[in-house]
């Protein structure tokens, strides 16, 4: 015989146990959301990254196009993106033409894919054994001199308290059109 009090087991789970099993189960998600977060901002910067080098590539390669115009010095720039309406070359441009045209479309990407960004290029011939004449520019000779690309662009971190402090990212190249 069972008296009131006496020989009873308790079954299940106490309100404290499933309390202390909810607290940690939260913990967990907080913790993978944290995970996500982090996840999603690396991916960002990386998806950044692939536009400068994308668009320095760009940049190569229009110059590459235009060897008259790398010779001449007509790239060299402190200030990308520029600004201003570029020539129309619909009917055929000299390379310092041409050169303005490729600054205005770079600057035009420039603005586009990234946020406040800024760019230098300065090509420097110093020094080259080789420096071709008014007449073999025409014929685009292989440029013997260095240039150095600078893109900077604004990208947002999270180390401030907001999550949103922004951190200047610099991508800079030495190249040979």
């Amino acid at each position: 015989m069972n008296t009131l009090g006496h020989g009873l087991r308790q079954a299940g789970f106490s309100l404290i146990e499933v309390m202390i099993a909810v607290l940690v189960f939260s913990v967990g998600l907080l913790g993978i959301a944290g995970l996500l977060v982090i996840a999603t901002s690396a991916d960002h910067g990386a998806y950044q990254r692939t536009h400068v080098s994308y668009l320095a590539q760009n940049m190569a390669d229009r110059m590459s196009a235009n060897m008259a115009g790398v010779w001449a010095g007509a790239y060299n720039n402190n200030s990308y993106p520029v600004t201003g309406t570029p020539p129309n070359c619909n009917a055929g441009c000299n390379a310092a033409q041409l050169a303005a045209y490729d600054q205005a479309q770079w600057s035009a990407q420039l603005n586009t894919f990234l946020p406040n960004p800024s760019a230098t290029i300065q090509c420097n011939n110093a020094g080259v054994g080789y420096m071709p004449n008014t007449g073999q520019l025409a014929m685009r000779p292989p440029y013997g001199g260095n240039c150095a690309m600078t893109i900077t662009w604004s990208d947002r971190g999270f180390g401030d308290a907001t999550g949103r402090d922004t951190q200047n990212q610099t991508f800079a190249w030495n190249f040979q059109p």
